[in-house]
């Protein structure tokens, strides 16, 4: 209902059929998408055309995106329309599409489009944007920008076109609810903490995973936003994960060389691919067993375990750990005090 952008993925909905806990599963690739700030001709806005476009039936348009005309489920208006406030006071990402639909309505002789920057500083504190910082007015000259750092949303007769996952606003433009105040996420020139130390780090800025692994852990000084968010949390959760994953693929296909790919085209490898014809074409991309969940991955791990085996034989016990947070000596033994000997 509040999103900025279209999520794009194959989600598993069989999964949630049953009486267990909600389970969000996808496949494939995802992706975020953002079009016009005008809809089609009779279309219906969507998206950020909703922070733009008609605002005055504001709250019934954004009913539709959220609910189909079928469905039973009713929604509290005021309970939107105060959400729509909050953004709109608080959200710098908001507070940009605000700002070029008032210039819009008061020159609407003139075309506009917004520019959604990503300046990247080298701070280390994550202090809250204001819209100068995330968003530019265009009115003259929108011109053409394949930077992975800008996104132009043009006012009409603009394609969706996909957003980067190393854009600082990748996150916020699908998650406002999660980051009310449009906060600006990752990128690439995030530096590490001065450390000088004898566990020095050789690499100076932080990688995806760990920026990642930083934002849901949970600190006193922080608030809890995002791990208050429930099954958005979950979603959250997921295209992390997939962002990062997305992330060390593009790195193995532009580092082919270094991966020392020629070690790789052997004969046996050919069987297993099954490339028993030599006028097979096409480039293809080494997966290294530093991979998590590659073939070579899980024929390292086999080998590992077979090497095991024959060291100390046969396992004798195959022990699994269950536990609900609902049994008695479960809810018993989080009550006592623990003693620190």
């Amino acid at each position: 209902m509040f999103s900025f952008t279209s999520f794009g993925a194959k989600i598993d909905h069989s999964v949630n059929g049953g009486q267990g806990p909600y389970t969000f599963r996808i496949s494939g690739q995802t992706y975020h998408k953002i079009g016009s700030l005008l809809p089609k001709e009779g279309g219906r806005p969507k998206y950020e055309q909703l922070y733009f476009y008609d605002t005055q039936n504001e709250i019934k348009n954004r009913m539709p995106a959220f609910v189909d005309a079928d469905s039973r489920t009713s929604l509290d208006e005021a309970l939107t329309n105060n959400l729509i406030t909050m953004l709109d006071e608080s959200s710098a990402v908001a507070q940009a599409f605000r700002m070029a639909r008032d210039w819009s309505s008061n020159n609407t002789m003139s075309d506009c489009g917004l520019r959604l920057l990503a300046k990247v500083t080298t701070s280390q504190q994550y202090n809250t944007p204001n819209v100068t910082e995330v968003a530019a007015l265009i009115t003259v000259d929108f011109g053409h920008c394949n930077s992975t750092r800008v996104i132009n949303v043009q006012k009409k007769n603009c394609a969706p076109h996909r957003i980067s996952e190393i854009h600082q606003l990748y996150m916020a433009l699908q998650y406002p609810l999660l980051f009310p105040y449009g906060e600006t996420g990752y990128h690439e020139e995030i530096p590490y903490h001065t450390n000088t130390g004898r566990r020095k780090t050789t690499r100076g800025h932080v990688t995806m995973r760990e920026y990642y692994c930083y934002r849901i852990q949970q600190r006193e000084s922080e608030a809890t936003t995002i791990l208050r968010g429930g099954r958005l949390f979950q979603q959250y959760l997921v295209h992390a994960y997939t962002a990062v994953e997305e992330q060390r693929l593009k790195w193995l296909r532009h580092h082919q060389n270094e991966l020392r790919l020629e070690l790789y085209n052997n004969v046996c490898d050919a069987v297993i691919r099954g490339d028993t014809s030599a006028t097979s074409i096409g480039k293809r991309i080494i997966l290294p067993s530093s991979h998590t969940g590659s073939p070579r991955y899980m024929v390292q791990n086999y080998q590992d375990a077979m090497a095991l085996y024959r060291e100390y034989d046969n396992p004798d016990l195959f022990i699994t750990f269950t536990s609900n947070p609902r049994w008695p000596e479960v809810d018993t033994m989080m009550k006592c005090p623990v003693l620190i000997d």
